[in-house]
């Protein structure tokens, strides 16, 4: 009782671990005690690394001796067999947290022998995070046995963490059929324990990973002269199956590889921890992948080289569902090669072959597809820029380019570009080709030509995404103003659409445009040769001919060297206006010189003449449409003209003539006017109209928005022998009312 309760001394325990030390098991046994039916039990038994006592390669919670007691007492070999029934063997773990999981082989069943200078498992069983482990063999234990060098405690420890990182990740499996199952049978010389050979085969019927099950997984390998050889390996899931093979040799730390998959690849990414691989893509079909390599784990950093191919078809990327995709691909840690890439869609394919080394990177591409497929692809400025873009059959795109490295600035290249008709921004394009070239990240596109019905353009644009911004060179195009300030940028299009050209003007732009909208420069000459049509003050004005140049910088409009010609006469001006939000305002100068007057009388105010020309010049400034907040000074000179034509002077004919006999029926053939313009009134102190029989001096105000007016006349009489000269100055007249028909009267009578 005493025995079995209490157990024996210190003595007997070290004898015990004694005779395991001569069996070639370096242990420590905590507590022995007798059994009635099993005979002596060690309990808590710590079994080192027998090169090294201080490292504990695992704790057994309780192991059966079979002792010859006879033996025992005569102080000779005494154990014959080992035996474990219902045990646990726990590893220790040199990193476990204070509550991490214990790694364990529970339900531990062995019967070991030591027959001389051996030791022989029969049968050892356990299970090991869900996997039965079963395995028998033998191990040559010699008399003069001595044990090879001794690992260090680092190695050890890196030992132990493998075998804890296999039992985390088993962990995460769940095996809803049969347990798995792994056998093992070995054989060797414990003296030369790395020289054993083993043999083991893992098999399991379903083994579930989070979304993931694989079955009928099927494991072969072999230990040999210091190689591992895994002869197979194998299994199946809902859309495919893997099979593949691999060596390691333990004493050149080389290994080699083989594998073919047609796995449901994304779940199972995202069950081995690397959802990010594959998360734009979905599958419709389990895609090929073949690859094959080596590596070298002789030095610090692993070398690795792998070549492959792969093979998916019928697969989304993001939103673009794509056809098929197929390449060859290499790599070996620094340098990585894609040969004969085929990325299928709908609307055509592409085909390139990718070289990224050190220092050195190249890329030749052939497309014929859709460009809003590279949208998934591209940053998302890029992906505004394509979405722009409308194809009715894909350009035909080739480029070569090279650099020191893969970052698209470092770049150069060159390729060409056609395509067939094409809508940029709403408008249409019949045709247009252009060569390229890649330098310091601006893609540029020389020798551009664009086809539309109206004509074609030409010139030279670079797409700087470095810098985010366009630069166009030298652009010349016989387009519409609206359709080519659309592919400049839609916001100018309003500043822009009140230009009616009879024809596609002559343009020729350069200039930078900023993604971001800072410090934009970009310069548009227009030459009109037919003419446009303008509104002014709300009547249409049409200019036979017009040149001039826009400027457009951040948030300003300015129009410089205007040039035109307006019935018969010739316009000159200049513009600035103000483009940025809630900001309308602008100042603007014109100048009119030998324009015919009856055409504008009749325009403007519907009165009908044979004969005058205008001139004058006027700057102001405004802002937009509010013509009260016009504000300006300028002159009007009309010759060889009838100022009666005009609707505010027209009730004076009928009084000259009964002031002056047959003034009425003369041509008032001169005025002339210096004026002001501010809130709605035009205002002038100097008004002067000269005739053959008369003459006119006035000054006074037009209220042109509250249509009244407010203006005086003196009529002085000229020529010979008319009687009322000594007493002209009396007849002054007040005109008042509404412009069109005001109400003149005399001041003094």
């Amino acid at each position: 009782w005493y025995l079995a309760k209490r157990g024996f001394g210190k003595e007997w325990r070290d004898r015990v671990s004694e005779e395991l030390h001569k069996r070639g098991v370096e242990a420590s046994i905590q507590r022995l005690t007798v059994d009635p039916v099993r005979g002596l039990i060690a309990q808590n038994v710590r079994i080192y690394d027998f090169k090294n006592r201080e490292n504990t390669l695992a704790v057994i919670s309780e192991v059966a001796l079979d002792i010859n007691y006879a033996a025992l007492l005569h102080r000779k070999p005494f154990l014959n067999a080992l035996d474990v029934h219902g045990a646990e063997l726990t590893i220790p773990n040199p990193a476990a947290a204070p509550r991490a999981p214990k790694t364990q082989i529970k339900e531990l069943r062995a019967h070991i022998y030591f027959p001389p200078e051996q030791i022989y498992v029969s049968q050892a069983e356990g299970i090991f995070c869900g996997v039965r482990i079963s395995a028998t063999g033998q191990l040559i234990k010699r008399n003069d046995y001595k044990p090879s060098d001794e690992i260090s405690e680092e190695e050890l420890r890196q030992r132990l963490l493998l075998v804890h990182r296999v039992a985390d990740e088993l962990r995460r499996f769940t095996f809803p059929g049969e347990e798995p199952s792994l056998q093992i049978k070995f054989a060797g010389d414990l003296s030369q324990f790395e020289t054993v050979h083993a043999e083991a085969t893992l098999s399991g019927e379903r083994l579930r990973r989070g979304d993931y099950e694989m079955s009928n997984l099927s494991v072969a390998a072999e230990w040999a002269n210091e190689t591992l050889h895994i002869n197979q390996c194998s299994w199946s899931d809902n859309l495919g199956n893997f099979s593949g093979r691999a060596n390691w040799s333990r004493e050149t730390k080389a290994a080699d590889f083989q594998g073919r998959s047609t796995l449901d690849a994304k779940r199972f990414l995202d069950a081995a921890g690397f959802p990010q691989l594959l998360a734009d893509v979905t599958l419709n079909s389990p895609p090929l992948l073949e690859l094959s390599g080596s590596a070298d784990f002789s030095s610090d950093t692993p070398k690795l080289s792998i070549i492959g191919r792969v093979d998916v078809e019928r697969f989304n990327y993001k939103n673009v569902p794509l056809l098929k995709l197929t390449a060859d691909f290499s790599w070996d840690g620094e340098r990585a090669m894609i040969r004969e890439l085929r990325l299928r869609h709908e609307s055509g394919e592409l085909r390139g072959d990718l070289l990224d080394a050190p220092n050195d990177f190249r890329l030749t591409l052939e497309s014929a597809i859709d460009p809003i497929v590279f949208r998934a692809f591209a940053s998302p400025e890029m992906g505004r820029f394509l979405a722009e873009w409308e194809w009715t059959r894909p350009p035909s795109i080739r480029l070569a380019v090279r650099g020191p490295s893969r970052n698209p600035e470092t770049w150069t290249g060159d390729g060409a570009i056609t395509t067939q008709r094409t809508r940029f921004r709403g408008a249409w394009m019949n045709d247009a080709s252009a060569a390229l070239h890649l330098e310091n990240g601006a893609l540029q596109l020389n020798n551009l030509r664009v086809v539309r019905d109206e004509g074609t353009g030409t010139g030279s644009i670079a797409y700087d995404f470095a810098h985010h911004e366009i630069r166009f060179k030298d652009i010349r195009t016989g387009l519409r103003l609206t359709e080519a300030i659309v592919w400049v940028d839609p916001k100018y299009f309003k500043e822009v659409v009140d230009y009616k050209f009879r024809h596609p003007p002559n343009l020729v732009v350069n200039g930078v445009f900023h993604f971001h909208g800072a410090n934009d420069h970009i310069e548009i000459k227009i030459d009109a040769p037919t003419g446009m049509d303008y509104v002014f003050l709300g009547k249409t004005l049409p200019f036979d001919r017009v040149a001039g140049r826009l400027l457009f910088t951040d948030n300003r409009l300015q129009l410089f060297d205007i040039d035109g010609k307006l019935f018969n006469g010739d316009v000159r001006g200049a513009a600035d206006v103000s483009l940025a939000r809630n900001d309308n305002r602008y100042h603007a100068n014109l100048t009119l010189d030998g324009v015919d007057f009856p055409r504008l009388a009749d325009l403007y105010f519907k009165y009908k003449t044979n004969h005058g020309k205008l001139s004058g010049a006027y700057e102001w400034t405004s802002a937009g449409s509010d013509a009260r907040a016009m504000q300006g000074s300028g002159s009007a000179n009309v010759t060889e003209g009838d100022i009666f034509a005009i609707p505010v002077f027209g009730p004076l004919s009928e009084l000259l003539s009964a002031i002056i006999p047959g003034a009425g029926y003369s041509l008032a053939r001169q005025a002339k006017s210096n004026f002001t313009i501010k809130d709605g009134i035009i205002h002038t102190d100097d008004f002067k109209v000269s005739g053959k029989l008369f003459g006119m001096i006035g000054h006074g105000d037009i209220h042109f928005i509250e249509d009244k007016l407010d203006f005086d006349i003196r009529i002085q009489a000229g020529g010979a022998g008319v009687v009322l000269t000594p007493v002209y100055k009396l007849f002054e007249y007040k005109g008042e009312g509404p412009i069109a028909k005001p109400n003149w009267h005399p001041k003094r009578f």
